[in-house]
């Protein structure tokens, strides 16, 4: 054997050696993105306890706290009103506590708090509103179910203790972990949609987890029974043919006291708005953007501070976009900019049509078709303007849909001035 053989030899043994340690630490080891499942007892809804087990996203979690601005100047966690940037909202829900009260959410920890704090709730409000507030929900309904509802909030929200606002249960089974909705009005509402929420796949669920809240509701008349308007479509246009119908005898939310027009609130339709937009369609969840993976330590975890994608754009952008930082966060603040400026017009024609009801009523002999026409065109429109505005991403979940609504509604806004100064002028000769 010459030289050469035996050097071949020796670094053939000395890489099995080298590969065959490799092996054997692979096939012992355990992966370090691996967490071992802790079973926390059902109705367990302090997230402190379940931090003990679950520190990672005990800590990301607690970190919702923190009140900052949005990076685009939409939005945020400050708690600030919203009619600061939009004095429209003061005369367009004139007659509504939203006039009086409407600031930008501060986020999870803090939803007990504020809907508590908030000068939209009274001492007539039903129960119905802590629905999206607590996990104690659950137990809310596995006690009542939805006669919960009608119970005085104030007498619920006495059974809240001081870490009941929105955390771990809300969205994981305590015992597996598993991803679970608890909201009744999502489970019922996708029931009649065809969807078993049970047996939906871990991608949806990351989706459901958030929709369940984050999505347009109404109370029912006589059960306050929260529904969520979807049979005929996500949709600004499929929900208004919907309350066109006068679903359980639910008509208006309030009577606008200037215009006389029956009109309607929009909450938060963010899922309805994601999940008819490109990443909605492409299968891209809500938390893989709002709660993108993590690693800490060699250790894979889910964030759970459930912010916005920009504070975070490599972890919750760039795994798909690979265009840089700055590029993304154009993307987003010229299409947020876009949407603000044509919302924000329609907004404030809205509240001139309000006006010009009003002034074409106190006519003598006004034209009653013509002001029915005027009013169901404000109604329409503001229910258009609201169904953008109140939606948390300033157009960004759906930037085209987003960007015509807000234009119809202008439209519509138009069209209503209009129709009130028709029944003026006609009943003025």
């Amino acid at each position: 054997m010459n030289k050469s053989q035996k050097l071949l030899i020796a670094l053939l043994g000395v890489l099995l050696i080298f590969f065959g340690f490799v092996i054997t630490r692979i096939g012992i080891a355990k992966p370090a993105s691996t967490v071992k499942i802790a079973k926390i007892p059902a109705g367990e809804y302090d997230p402190a306890v379940w931090g003990k087990y679950y520190p990672l996203q005990y800590e990301s979690y607690m970190k919702n706290s923190i009140m900052e601005p949005s990076p685009t100047g939409y939005g945020g966690s400050m708690k600030v009103q919203k009619s600061d940037m939009m004095p429209e909202i003061k005369t367009n829900f004139k007659g509504n506590p939203f006039s009086v009260d409407y600031t930008e959410d501060r986020g999870h920890v803090y939803a007990m708090e504020d809907i508590k704090e908030t000068k939209r709730i009274g001492p007539k409000s039903p129960g119905a509103c802590i629905t999206c507030k607590t996990p104690y929900l659950e137990k809310f309904y596995q006690e009542s179910g939805w006669g919960y509802a009608k119970m005085p909030f104030a007498q619920l929200a006495d059974q809240v203790p001081s870490h009941g606002s929105i955390s771990c249960a809300n969205c994981h089974d305590p015992e597996t972990m598993n991803l679970r909705v608890i909201n009744p009005a999502f489970i019922e509402a996708m029931e009649r949609k065809g969807i078993n929420v049970t047996k939906a796949s871990r991608q949806d669920m990351r989706s459901y987890v958030c929709g369940q809240c984050h999505a347009e509701y109404f109370f029912e008349p006589n059960t306050i029974r929260v529904v969520f308007p979807w049979d005929k479509g996500m949709k600004a246009g499929d929900m208004y043919a919907y309350y066109a119908d006068k679903p359980g005898g639910f008509v208006q939310d309030w009577q606008h006291p200037d215009s006389k027009a029956a009109m309607l609130k929009a909450q938060h339709p963010d899922f309805e708005t994601w999940s008819t937009g490109t990443h909605g369609k492409a299968g891209v969840a809500c938390a893989d953007c709002h709660m993108p993976y993590m690693r800490q330590d060699g250790q894979k975890y889910s964030s759970h501070v459930m912010t916005s994608p920009l504070k975070n754009l490599d972890a919750a952008c760039g795994t798909c976009h690979t265009q840089g930082s700055d590029w993304l966060m154009d993307q987003v603040k010229t299409t947020q900019d876009y949407t603000f400026e044509v919302l924000h017009t329609a907004g404030q024609n809205v509240t001139r049509a309000h006006e010009a009801i009003k002034k074409a009523s106190e006519v003598p002999n006004a034209n009653q078709e013509e002001l029915a026409n005027a009013r169901e065109l404000v109604r329409k429109a503001q229910w258009y303007w609201d169904f953008v505005a109140a939606e948390n991403s300033m157009g960004f979940h759906n930037p085209d849909q987003s960007l015509n609504t807000a234009a119809q509604a202008n439209e519509m806004a138009r069209q209503a001035i209009d129709a009130a100064n028709r029944a003026a002028a006609i009943n003025s000769l």
